[in-house]
């Protein structure tokens, strides 16, 4: 896909999520021109997007490295 398909144009792209295929796969983008509440923008293979602020983010990350996430994923599976 591309950023006309998936609605990115103008987004400054950080990650991909996977990569090892074409089929869309989630993505992490700012946005300079979205207010501050809605400046981190994160895409799925679906065509759906998230929009939350980088403290948001920041939080996200922070549980993410204190195992927060893994927690989840054990319990799921």
């Amino acid at each position: 896909m591309d950023s006309a398909t998936t609605g990115t144009a103008g987004l400054q792209h950080v990650a991909t999520f996977c990569g090892q295929c074409n089929c869309g796969c989630p993505e992490l983008y700012l946005d300079p021109a979205a207010s501050d509440e809605r400046r981190v923008v994160i895409t799925d293979d679906f065509g759906q997007r998230i929009q939350m602020s980088l403290g948001q983010l920041a939080d996200l990350v922070a549980d993410a490295r204190n195992g927060v996430l893994d927690e989840v994923l054990a319990s799921a599976t």
